[in-house]
């Protein structure tokens, strides 16, 4: 459980019946069960990690009164003879080649296509893809405790000086030292400061 106040999961998967899942890091699965009235259900999720053998993970949200999430959430308790069926990948939001400078902008759950591409150019113990590029990425949520996989991305950015990771509060505490307010506003100093910069 990634938040118990928000009540946000991060999920991982295996695909036993195959050695390798590809996709390309910012695309999304669909997938498809039936509800207790039969009727079949199609949810689409971004996928949160990049490719890696026949695995992937999901970060969502339970919802209230809601079907899939709340099935995903749930899938320690899921029946024997349950089945989840996964289509894809989906999906356009992607990475373009060659890597240049790029700010990731996201909030809440949105984080989990950025984690996918944050994975992919800076790989665990594999060759670094962001070619030195500058990459940003500014997260936004309404509190502290809903700040997905911050350790994960402040250990990336202590190990890659050319990865900037910028958390912001909406409803920051007083005790909060970060940024605050909303991700559009520091994604806009972001490009103002480097258009100065370029400019001088």
């Amino acid at each position: 459980c990634l938040s118990v106040s928000a009540q946000t999961y991060h999920l991982e998967f295996v695909l036993p019946e195959i050695e390798s899942f590809s996709f390309r890091p910012g695309q999304f699965i669909s997938a498809v069960a039936y509800d207790s009235a039969g009727r079949e259900q199609t949810r689409a999720y971004s996928i949160a990690s990049a490719p890696n053998a026949n695995k992937f993970d999901l970060c969502l949200n339970r919802v209230e009164g809601g079907f899939f999430s709340n099935l995903l959430a749930d899938l320690p308790d899921l029946p024997i003879d349950g089945a989840i069926t996964i289509y894809g990948p989906n999906g356009f939001f992607t990475l373009r080649e060659p890597v240049t400078d790029s700010i990731l902008v996201a909030t809440g759950t949105g984080v989990a296509p950025m984690r996918g591409f944050l994975q992919w150019l800076f790989p665990a113990g594999g060759p670094d893809r962001s070619n030195g590029k500058q990459i940003w990425l500014v997260y936004g949520t309404r509190h502290e405790s809903e700040l997905y996989y911050r350790d994960e991305f402040e250990a990336l950015a202590a190990r890659h000086p050319n990865f900037r990771y910028l958390p912001t509060l909406s409803r920051a505490p007083e005790s909060w030292t970060g940024l605050r307010g909303y991700v559009q506003e520091h994604a806009v100093r972001i490009i103002e400061e480097r258009a100065a910069r370029l400019a001088e």
